[in-house]
């Protein structure tokens, strides 16, 4: 599976914006959630397919965050940046 990934230390109050140049898939997730779907198990994550840009996603409580940009198993390509903008 290909796909972008980021990784924030964040929590409540922050936002991570990512921005893309085309649609794709934005997931954040936890750390246990990063495990599942990298071994392509079921996870939990927020976010989802993203049409336009920049998402702003905020995680639910304090720890380290994984974001993933993947086209779902479609062919294409996208170009991503992230970003963490603490409040």
């Amino acid at each position: 599976m290909k796909y972008l990934h980021y990784q924030f230390s964040a929590g409540p109050g922050d936002i991570i914006e990512v921005m893309l140049d085309s649609q794709a898939n934005v997931l954040l997730l936890d750390n246990g959630d990063y495990g599942r779907y990298r071994r392509g198990e079921s996870f939990h994550y927020r976010g989802g397919l993203v049409k336009r840009s920049p998402v702003r996603l905020s995680p639910p409580h304090y720890g380290t965050w994984h974001v993933c940009v993947d086209l779902g198993g479609y062919t294409g390509t996208v170009r991503a940046s992230a970003k963490l903008i603490t409040h």
